[in-house]
């Protein structure tokens, strides 16, 4: 395999995830695609690292998901401290006020908002589309040491500016306590050992084949939009409707992988079904720069085809490889 058929993906994947998290989210808009140069080495970085470490320990989406958790941690908690800033960046967006928990400086809520975001959103999604892409490389490293080095140096990099300018973007300079900090660390090595924990792959399934493909996308389009809906302002409701849908979610897809009828499709139709709702839900979002005007609205049809057309090819490059490999493990 020549050396860029076998890098592909990955710049693929580089790419494709901040185009998730942030365009087709609906926060920035195709004009403002210059800072995919700062976002990629974060986003995509995590995304590549996150699956290069899970495919090279012979781990699955457990694992994977796992891992976007402590990433999302690690964002929200170090880089950009929206977990304990009661104004970030000067916008007045009140992202601490709904179900504040005052003993640890942040929002119920929030916390578990934007951590949902990343794991599923900013780094799942994207892998999964990937990975459909490529269905004969979905579970093997597409990168060698060398790769893997350049893809830390530049997302250690990026982090640390991205720090340093979140910091002196501040209005107040804001700085969480030693003590958030301390228990953001801890937090992020916990959760991160525990990807490493969890059971390994299996080829073993039980009889049975779950939902189909159709049915699977359409209730996780289904969650992933009563999650970007619900309102901020049912506070501690608003935080028992997200705990709901994130342990349906996990229960449901846990049962149904280990049926013998599971395959590449449905994961598939998991990522797909949440990219959709992000699709949909930008145009009733507010950007975070700049207005949503008509530019900004056809930006977001243009990213929403977009992602109906890489859903579709991966779908058929997914189909293509069933046959030869009818037991895509999770």
């Amino acid at each position: 395999m020549g050396f860029f058929k076998r890098i592909a993906p990955v710049i693929a994947l580089y790419f494709l995830s901040p185009l998730i998290a942030e365009y087709l989210l609906g926060d920035f808009p195709l004009s403002k695609l210059s800072f995919l140069l700062f976002l990629a080495p974060f986003y995509g970085g995590g995304a590549v690292l996150i699956r290069e470490i899970t495919r090279r320990t012979g781990r699955g989406w457990p694992t994977i998901l796992t891992l976007a958790l402590a990433y999302g941690i690690f964002e929200e908690a170090f880089t950009t401290q929206t977990l304990f800033n009661p104004d970030y960046l000067g916008l007045h967006l009140h992202l601490l006020e709904p179900a504040f928990i005052s003993a640890l400086g942040i929002s119920a809520w929030w916390t578990i908002f934007v951590l949902t975001l990343h794991t599923v959103w900013s780094i799942s999604v994207p892998i999964a589309i990937m990975e459909a892409l490529v269905p004969d490389r979905a579970h093997t490293p597409w990168l060698k040491w060398l790769g893997m080095s350049i893809v830390t140096l530049l997302f250690v990099l990026i982090a640390c500016t991205m720090t340093v300018h979140s910091i002196q973007s501040d209005a107040h300079h804001f700085m969480a306590s030693n003590r958030q900090f301390a228990v953001s660390a801890v937090c992020c090595v916990v959760v991160g050992i525990a990807a490493f924990l969890l059971p390994r792959r299996s080829a073993a399934r039980r009889p049975g084949n779950p939902p189909s493909a159709w049915i699977t996308g359409t209730l996780s389009l289904i969650a992933a939009s009563i999650f970007l809906v619900t309102p901020r302002t049912w506070g501690w409701g608003a935080v028992a409707i997200y705990l709901a849908l994130d342990v349906a979610m996990i229960v449901a897809v846990r049962s149904w992988a280990r049926m013998e009828g599971w395959n590449g499709l449905h994961i598939l139709s998991l990522a797909g079904g949440a990219a959709l709702a992000y699709a949909w839900h930008a145009f009733v979002q507010q950007p975070v720069t700049g207005k949503a005007d008509l530019s900004f609205r056809i930006g977001n049809a243009v990213l929403a085809a977009g992602a109906i057309l890489l859903l579709y090819a991966a779908a058929r490059r997914t189909s293509a490889a069933l046959p030869k490999d009818n037991a895509v493990h999770a």
